[in-house]
């Protein structure tokens, strides 16, 4: 594992940012998130950007003052950037160092608080590009609750495919149709194949549903034709961050059979605007392990160290509000609480997998975990696993109920680590509204 705990994850470090102090934020001094912004409404380029409690401090305005160390103001000025791509390919050093400087200046009691505090800006007073240019995204299948609930309602004789808990399964994505959080989606278009049909027909979806999941952002690439061995892997991953990867559930069925979805998922992945680095998680890494009648993973996918932190402890919550709860101003409903420690496959399996037929990975690439469902039916990470395939409503809001997400329902993604003796790390949220099919 490459990420370790170091002076800046110290839990009783302070900021001179007031907001960065307060217990339930999800941005104190020991997280430091990147992202890309620029202020609302003002035609400024994005830049980098490090979200620090409600602030953000801008990463050019920092360069532009020229007070850090030469290796640093390096750092910074590829920081002055429209995405986050070219810091992604230099590495965790890179972005380490450029962690550890921004710690410094942050600290309370620092003398850059004197110059530096010119350089904030509102989080509530920006607007957010995606943080990276995704050239590929690639979205697994890491939760075996999810697949066993799922399989049952499509293969209910056959829920679990034997090759499940031998390789990462995953299908590829549309990077195109990504969008940063906030940004609403029109109810997809598609085939359907009714109960009883003989016949497909064409229509909006009627099933529409969201999937709880972590992204994660590749950082060094490798080369065209070479595996990136398991030992290494992590130190192509740049950091995590929230993904819904919303489904519509009819589409779906129809088209799956026999090479997987896909105009059922393509059409809208929304992810959260800030990356958290593997580094600020690394004091909440978790052991990992499989039930010991599964069978061991082939050797290129095991790595004795996995079994002592290959897992992350980071807890994931999915919330809906729907258009009534806005307008009687009733703040989102949580459907339910998992946790990404579920996943059977830890980051590094699917890295190593990803490229052990030579498949070239590139800095900004994209990973979906799939769905983090968890063992309880309260950590079912989609509807059409909290409904039993929509057989079964669930209650929202005062009056309301749901099998499957209606137009105006808006979706709220959270994320955090916690633990005795540690900070709290959040993500911030991921979030979106569905909105009617698009006409004209």
């Amino acid at each position: 594992m490459t990420a370790t705990v170091n002076a800046t994850h110290d839990p009783h470090l302070r900021s001179w940012v007031d907001s960065a102090n307060s217990p339930g934020t999800d941005f104190p001094i020991q997280n430091l998130p990147l992202g890309v912004f620029r202020r609302a409404a003002s035609g400024e380029p994005f830049r980098a950007g490090v979200a620090i409690g409600e602030q953000i401090l801008d990463l050019r305005a920092l360069h532009e003052r020229g007070r850090l160390q030469p290796s640093v103001q390096a750092l910074l000025e590829i920081c002055c950037e429209p995405s986050l791509n070219h810091l992604m390919s230099m590495g965790q050093a890179a972005s380490g160092a450029l962690r550890a400087a921004l710690s410094e200046v942050l600290r309370e009691g620092s003398a850059a608080q004197a110059w530096l505090h010119e350089s904030l800006v509102p989080q509530a007073q920006a607007e957010f590009a995606l943080p990276a240019t995704i050239g590929d995204y690639t979205d697994f299948y890491t939760s075996i609750h999810h697949a066993s609930a799922v399989g049952k309602q499509f293969r209910p004789d056959n829920p679990l495919l034997p090759n499940y808990r031998w390789i990462p399964i995953a299908y590829h994505g549309r990077s195109s149709t990504i969008r940063v959080s906030e940004h609403d989606f029109h109810r997809p278009v598609g085939q359907r194949l009714a109960k009883g049909a003989a016949a497909p027909e064409l229509g909006a979806t009627q099933r529409l549903d969201f999937e709880l999941e972590v992204g994660v952002f590749v950082g060094p690439g490798n080369a065209p034709g070479r595996a990136i061995p398991i030992k290494s892997a992590e130190s192509h991953v740049f950091g995590l961050c929230l993904l819904n990867d919303w489904s519509a559930r009819d589409i779906q069925g129809w088209e799956y059979q026999p090479l997987g979805p896909f105009l059922s998922k393509n059409f809208a992945t929304t992810i959260s605007p800030w990356i958290i680095t593997l580094e600020a998680l690394a004091p909440f890494r978790a052991p990992f392990s499989r039930p010991a009648e599964d069978p061991q993973p082939l050797s290129y996918l095991q790595d004795p160290a996995a079994a002592a932190h290959g897992a992350l402890d980071i807890q994931v919550e999915v919330s809906l509000q729907t258009s009534r709860m806005r307008a009687q101003g009733a703040n989102p409903q949580r459907l339910a609480l998992s946790n990404f420690k579920y996943a059977y496959w830890t980051i590094a399996q699917l890295v190593a997998h990803h490229t052990i037929n030579g498949c070239e990975l590139r800095p900004g690439d994209l990973f979906g975990s799939g769905t983090m469902s968890g063992p309880s039916p309260t950590q079912a990470g989609s509807l059409v696993e909290l409904t039993g395939g929509g057989q079964q409503l669930i209650a929202v809001g005062s009056s309301e109920t749901r099998a499957f997400l209606e137009d105006g329902d808006r979706v709220v993604l959270r994320a955090w680590c916690e633990g005795a003796g540690r900070r709290r790390i959040g993500f911030g949220s991921a979030a979106a509204t569905v909105l009617p099919v698009q006409t004209g």
